[in-house]
Formats: C-alpha cells, structure tokens, sequence
C-alpha cells in the first residue's frame, strides 16, 4: 500500500490539506497527517485546529512514498523553515520519490532549486518563486515525480491526481464520480 505523508504547519489552508487527506483516505491511501510544531492539534490559517497523527520527529520517511505540502500564511512560510522537512524533500527528490504542494507551497520547492526544467503552477502571483521552473497556470501540474496545484479552489483535482498516481486513472475517476465531481 502507498504511504502519502501531509505537513502541516501553523497558519496552514485547512481546505487544501483536509481536502487531500479526505480523498487519499476514500481511496485506501495511507496518509498521515505530520505536524512540524511539536504539538499535534496546529492551528490553521482561518482558526480551524487540525489534529495530525505524529509529529515530525515520529515519523517514518523510510516507508513514505510522497510528501504533500498544503498551502496557507504563514503556513508554507513555515514549511520551508523546517530543517529536518526541507532535508527530507531534498532526500525525497533526488530518489524520485513523490512531491507535491498547492497554493503558495510549490514555492518551497522552487526555492529550494528542485522545479529547474519542470512544469508548475502556484498560487497567483507567486510565480517569481517557482526558480527554475516553466511556470504554468494549470489547474495541476504533474511533471515527473513532482506535482503541484494553484489553490483551495483546485485542491480536488490536486487530491484526485494523488490518487491516479498511485491507483491509475480509473480508481480517480471512480472516486471524482462517487463525491459527485465532474472531471
């Protein structure tokens, strides 16, 4: 089975991350919500507390398949200010293993120089932040082991992409029908 693990820090956007753990879960995906604050209830950016599962310094990168970053201020802010996460995301890049962000957090990736020759979006008006990339406005940009998304609006095609990367196309599809969302 896949193992997807989802970051969150505080001020993170509460709909894009719940929104992908809900899906993955619906799919028979392993997810696990990671916080990166020490405490495992992490106050989102519109005042909804997440509660995750572990903490980062619990968790099992060996047997992750993808990392998921939502977005959110100052939440993607504060992805990209966790060592031991960035160190993990470098790891997880050169191994090809997945990555994934949405909104404002694509940037993290960009900064960290991992998008140089990939094809990605971000949240509008972030693009400067995306270094390296051929910047897209695409709802979803899946480009090699890398995928990102624009924003709250696009987290269910963000989330859906998720799932055809691990289950195919079909299972998607199956489950976009099953919550009534027309692709």
């Amino acid at each position: 089975m896949s193992k997807v693990l989802i970051f969150m820090a505080e001020g993170h956007e509460e709909i894009e991350a719940l929104t992908v753990v809900d899906l993955l879960r619906r799919a028979g995906i392993d997810i696990e919500m990671v916080s990166i604050t020490g405490n495992k209830k992490v106050p989102g950016s519109h005042g909804i507390t997440t509660y995750c599962d572990k903490l980062i310094e619990t968790c099992n990168f060996d047997s992750a398949d993808m990392i998921v970053l939502p977005g959110g201020m100052p939440g993607t802010l504060n992805l990209e200010l966790c060592e031991p996460l960035m160190d993990q995301i470098h790891g997880f890049n050169t191994s090809k293993k997945g990555l994934a962000a949405i909104c404002a957090a694509p940037t993290v990736f960009g900064k960290a120089g991992i998008l140089e020759g990939k094809k990605a979006t971000c949240y509008p008006g972030m693009e400067k932040d995306l270094v390296g990339a051929n910047v897209s406005t695409d709802e979803v940009c899946h480009d090699g082991h890398i995928i990102t998304s624009r924003g709250l609006g696009t987290a269910i095609p963000f989330a859906l992409e998720i799932v055809k990367t691990f289950q195919g196309e079909e299972a998607a599809s199956k489950l976009a029908q099953g919550i009534v969302y027309k692709r």
